[in-house]
């Protein structure tokens, strides 16, 4: 048992140390981005690089931050790291459906973008909801989203809503406008297979549906829950993103 209880208090420290320290220091890649260069190494694309430039959540537009949490987690400001009605949802949907709909918070897609590896498998979603809890432990909310805007994965090789911005708008991620914002939100389900600069019908109208649940969420007001030491009950229509 004392061995036991050595090794967990191991692991913890080797753990929660680094996702305290990228409270204060910003990352400098991620797993993800990591993943894709190694990648690219073994089908011998020796040109690929990825696109990531860091920027501040005061530097990025409102709307951008608005539309991914209209997008994927609309009661980002409220849950403590798991939207327990979305799961709900999803399991239900899934089993009656062939379409797995998924419910992964924003703070449970930091934790696997920042740390772990692509696929599924019981192992990864277990360490997925660990580095999760330890992400809302130890980070403020507005941190969680700051990281999550700069490390989401926006189309082949490109990071960030700054590399985004200006990989399909010409533009920093400062100046993004609402229907700029809600467009690169609408790709986040599957970013390799709906196009920001080529959208689908179903990209146009998932926008379309992003910029109304931008309005109902009150806009940028919305991001002054962030952090408030008494957290609103959420909007209508809330849910989690896959």
């Amino acid at each position: 048992m004392r061995w036991l209880a050595l090794t967990a208090a191991g692991c913890l420290a080797l753990t929660a140390g680094p996702v305290l320290l990228l409270r204060y220091v910003d990352p400098w890649t991620s797993a993800f981005m990591i993943a894709a260069r190694k990648d690219a190494l073994l089908a011998r694309d020796f040109d690929y690089t990825n696109r990531y430039e860091w920027r501040d959540v005061e530097q990025i537009s409102p709307h951008a931050a608005v539309a991914v949490i209209a997008s994927e987690d609309q009661r980002f400001p409220e849950h403590s790291g798991f939207d327990v009605e979305s799961i709900r949802k999803a399991m239900a949907h899934n089993a009656r459906s062939d379409r797995t709909r998924g419910a992964s918070t924003i703070t449970q897609q930091v934790a696997k973008n920042l740390f772990l590896w692509r696929g599924r498998s019981y192992l990864r979603k277990g360490l997925e909801a660990y580095f999760t809890v330890l992400i809302e432990a130890l980070w403020p909310k507005r941190r969680i989203l700051e990281v999550y805007l700069n490390i989401a994965e926006f189309g082949r090789a490109t990071y960030g809503v700054e590399a985004a911005a200006q990989r399909y708008f010409n533009r920093p991620a400062a100046r993004l406008n609402r229907e700029q914002g809600a467009m690169l939100a609408a790709v986040l389900p599957n970013p390799i297979r709906f196009r920001v600069d080529r959208p689908s019908r179903y990209v146009l109208q998932r926008r379309d549906w992003v910029l109304g649940q931008m309005r109902a969420l009150g806009g940028a007001e919305y991001l002054n829950q962030l952090d408030a030491p008494t957290r609103g009950t959420g909007p209508v229509g809330a849910q989690s993103g896959s």
